[in-house]
């Protein structure tokens, strides 16, 4: 498949098929922490970059095809509101199935009015918020010129008032860079003027284009929920479980992963310990089997080994 991916696991989304609705990476913003890398060009007009029908009937076949799927949720190689006629994916799938719609943004298009109206009839919206000042987003999120920090609040502000689906506002903490006491109570400040439903707190576990990215002790952490759960109430999401469709699409589902999102290493052979019960000759021969396909690279971070798609 070209568009969708998964199920992959997650506390917060159940099995949740992504969908990806651009080209690797079409983005507004340059964050240290993202997993894609380095923004080479901003892309900030918004257009159908894919035919939406294609892309719809991807959903469709996998949908109908027994998998369990929790959520559908938009997700694009950069910022998913770029791609210009979501509204319509969304309300063909809601006709289609009553799977919940969830839509994972930075956030930086919603002072946009037509971004704004396009969300509307999601089940869930994550954006993002990983500052409380306006130094702080430049250095954290590296926006293209134009989308300033009152932009983006603003946008989260007037969405807010607009929308009546789950508004789970999703901040990264990184290590040195916004868990500071002074920081977080900024980030508790602006969240209490957002007034979301949730504040889905996460971690930069996967490998950052930039090498002072790391992730902040359990105290740090601790600290963090405790801050900011004067605005709102504190997921720390666990990480989930992969999970793989069957040995026949095996190179492809794990491509499609790994094209999104570096994939833990261990995280793999765990699932494949899943898929093939245990038998570690199998788990072995499908490991050797995905490395000799010329697909895969592997990366050390943070003391743990990740694939990547080599030509991601």
């Amino acid at each position: 498949m070209n568009y969708v991916f998964g199920p992959v696991s997650s506390k917060r989304l159940g099995q949740s098929l992504g969908v990806d609705l651009l080209p690797s990476k079409s983005c507004t913003w340059n964050c240290v922490y993202c997993q894609l890398g380095r923004t080479k060009a901003f892309v900030t007009e918004r257009r159908e970059f894919f035919p939406k029908e294609e892309i719809l009937a991807e959903i469709l076949d996998s949908v109908t095809s027994g998998k369990k799927i929790d959520w559908i949720t938009f997700v694009g190689s950069g910022e998913t509101t770029l791609y210009k006629g979501l509204d319509w994916l969304i309300a063909e799938v809601k006709k289609a199935t009553k799977i919940p719609v969830a839509v994972i943004t930075n956030g930086s298009l919603l002072s946009l009015p037509e971004v704004r109206k396009e969300l509307l009839e999601a089940d869930a919206v994550l954006p993002s918020l990983n500052a409380g000042s306006a130094e702080l987003f430049e250095r954290v999120d590296r926006p293209a010129p134009g989308f300033s920090f009152e932009r983006h609040i603003e946008g989260l502000r007037r969405f807010r008032q607009e929308y009546r689906g789950k508004f789970w506002v999703e901040v990264m903490l990184i290590a040195g860079l916004n868990d500071s006491e002074e920081a977080l109570k900024e980030m508790a400040n602006v969240l209490a003027e957002i007034r979301p439903d949730m504040i889905h707190l996460v971690m930069p576990t996967r490998p950052a284009p930039e090498s002072f990215v790391g992730i902040p002790d359990e105290e740090l952490v601790q600290r963090a929920v405790f801050i900011l759960s004067a605005a709102a109430p504190v997921l720390h999401p666990a990480k989930g479980e992969m999970k793989l469709g069957s040995a026949d699409d095996l190179l492809d589902t794990v491509s499609g992963i790994a094209t999104r999102h570096p994939v833990q290493e261990r995280e793999l052979e765990a699932a494949l310990g899943k898929l093939f019960d245990g038998d570690a000759a199998k788990i072995r021969e499908a490991m050797e089997m995905l490395l000799a396909s010329g697909r895969f690279e592997k990366v050390l971070q943070g003391g743990e080994l990740y694939w990547i798609v080599k030509s991601a």
